[in-house]
């Protein structure tokens, strides 16, 4: 939802409110202004700022102290320049940066869909949803929604768009016990922020072992008018309040789902906008410090070296363009060399930059044999290039959920399936392919349906969240994470192996390791997920200026800043 069609005092909730009308969000304003403040009473978005961790870069707020030498500077010699930059907010500061230690808990809604709620209280449970998610999200968590009476509870989250539909089709003809919040609130983890959503008759007789685990949010009609119920009082625990509902036929709309926005079917995995044809999309695809960028014309590679040179400042690079006959397929760097596979007028040809290679100097294959149907050349255009490596003389490349060999004459034999299981439904993903960890995996790694590996550490785990890492030394650590978030790739900060997240919903980038969570603000935002490095801790993203940076993956310093226009 446009800001502009929202009054200014929910300006900043126009993405929340992007799952439902303008109307219905106008109207509900009243309930989630107040829900929200009583909210952030009893739960503050952050826990404090964490340890302090050094200087992360530079701002355009902060104190007096943190003021570049060359600002204060500049007020000695041109004080009134200085005084008209402090008004236009252009001063630069030094930014602190913190470390979090503690872990982020989910946020739980426990909902009553019984009877007693029907109509008004479930207006109410609409807005207390709307303002725990925009509150979750803010967290870097997630909001999990489950009805109390179901056994076992069935917790769902997601997007506003996805969550609430879910949520109205939830309703039970009988109410809800004691028993059941007790249920509820037991499949619960200590970190966990619960909240009920219930009617004054169930919240009265909760025992007090289980009321002072959720946060219990009642509501009741209190005013009615011809239409039918006008006003509704909202009590959260000795807080009560009164407040307007909307008209009754904007209430029944909004109750049968009509004010409800669905999310576009694109949204599901969309290239993105700024970017056609995978333009923008970087990738790691060897261990070489090098990173590769589709361009704008397909038949474009862009390659970046990104060697940590160890300058104090970040570097604006120029990308090497090379242009190419067809539209680029795969590429990889080996030693001095770079390698390219692309598709010119029905052929699968080889582009070579660099010392020859050993053996025929021109290659062609017919794409069929690759398994590059014209579905899968389409659906490649829109994703980073894949790789492609050298082993002896021939190449490897993975397509359509097969590595394919390719020898110097053009012959082309199945090397077997990319990945393992459900992992192959992915495509390809170098951190998680078996075959790439060049060190026999940990008895609990063959196994278990999540894999990671990245310079001798194997990292695995049940159910996405909670990992296992064993390092080149033996040493093993234990990593989690509670949001609802995509595990990019595994690196190291010193000896620390640390997990590399990306949560699509709020667009954050988190290094998750053992002792803690760090932001990496610098690389959150983008509209496609980072490319986080096989080997080094290094991570490539895209910039909300359409430029592309490149720096640590486990300090968040930027390293490198380059764009182009190719």
């Amino acid at each position: 939802m446009s800001a502009a069609r929202l009054p200014a005092a929910l300006a900043p909730w126009a993405g929340a409110l992007s799952a439902i009308s303008p109307e219905l969000a106008t109207a509900l304003g009243p309930l989630l202004r107040r829900l929200d403040t009583l909210a952030a009473e009893r739960e503050p978005v952050t826990d404090g700022p964490g340890e302090p961790d050094g200087v992360g870069g530079l701002g355009r707020s902060g104190r007096p102290d943190q003021l570049l030498p060359a600002e204060w500077l500049l007020a000695e010699d041109h004080p009134e320049e200085f005084l008209r930059r402090y008004v236009d907010r252009e001063l630069l500061y030094l930014a602190p940066e913190f470390r979090t230690t503690a872990p982020r808990g989910r946020t739980v809604a426990m909902v009553d869909a019984g009877p007693a709620q029907a109509g008004a209280g479930r207006l109410v449970q609409l807005a207390a949803l709307l303002v725990l998610h925009r509150r979750a999200t803010a967290r870097g968590g997630e909001l999990l929604v489950g009805v109390l009476g179901d056994e076992p509870v069935q917790w769902f989250g997601g997007e506003p768009a996805d969550l609430l539909p879910a949520w109205l089709a939830a309703r039970r003809s009988a109410e809800p016990t004691p028993e059941d919040v007790e249920f509820a609130a037991a499949t619960l983890d200590a970190a966990d922020r619960a909240w009920l959503l219930t009617s004054p008759r169930l919240a009265d007789r909760i025992p007090g072992r289980v009321a002072g685990l959720p946060r219990i949010l009642a509501s009741e009609p209190t005013r009615w008018g011809p239409a039918g119920t006008t006003h509704v009082t909202v009590r959260l625990d000795r807080t009560a309040f009164e407040l307007p509902l909307p008209a009754a036929d904007l209430a029944v709309r909004a109750l049968r789902g009509a004010e409800f926005r669905r999310a576009a079917p694109t949204a599901v995995a969309p290239p993105p906008a700024a970017a056609p044809h995978g333009q923008g999309l970087p990738a790691f695809t060897t261990e070489a410090p090098f990173l590769l960028v589709r361009g704008r014309d397909a038949g474009t590679l862009l390659a970046v070296d990104v060697r940590d040179v160890e300058r104090r400042h970040t570097v604006v690079v120029r990308p090497k363009a090379h242009r190419l006959n067809g539209r680029v397929i795969a590429a990889g760097r080996d030693g001095r060399r770079l390698i390219v596979l692309h598709l010119v007028r029905g052929r699968v040809q080889r582009y070579v930059s660099g010392r020859p290679l050993a053996g025929p100097a021109e290659l062609s294959v017919d794409p069929a044999e690759l398994g590059l149907t014209e579905g899968v050349v389409e659906r490649l255009a829109g994703r980073p290039v894949l790789p492609l490596l050298r082993t002896g003389d021939d190449l490897l490349v993975p397509v359509a959920g097969r590595w394919r060999r390719i020898a110097p004459d053009g012959t082309v034999t199945d090397d077997g399936p990319v990945g393992r299981g459900t992992e192959r439904e992915r495509g390809f993903d170098r951190f998680r392919e078996p075959r790439l960890f060049a060190r026999a995996l940990p008895p609990g790694a063959t196994r278990a349906p999540h894999l990671l590996h990245a310079d001798g550490t194997a990292a695995w785990s049940e159910d996405g969240k909670h990992w296992t890492a064993r390092t080149r030394t033996g040493d093993e650590r234990r990593l989690s994470f509670r949001e609802n978030a995509e595990v990019l790739g595994l690196v190291h900060d010193g000896r620390e192996p640390a997990l590399i997240t990306w949560s699509p919903g709020g667009r954050l980038v988190r290094a998750v390791r053992a002792d803690g969570v760090r932001t990496l603000s610098r690389f959150s935002g983008g509209a496609v997920a980072p490319a986080v490095h096989p080997t080094l801790p290094l991570i490539a993203a895209e910039a909300p200026s359409g430029r592309i940076v490149v720096g640590d993956a486990t300090t968040g310093r930027i390293h490198h800043l380059f764009g182009s226009d190719e």
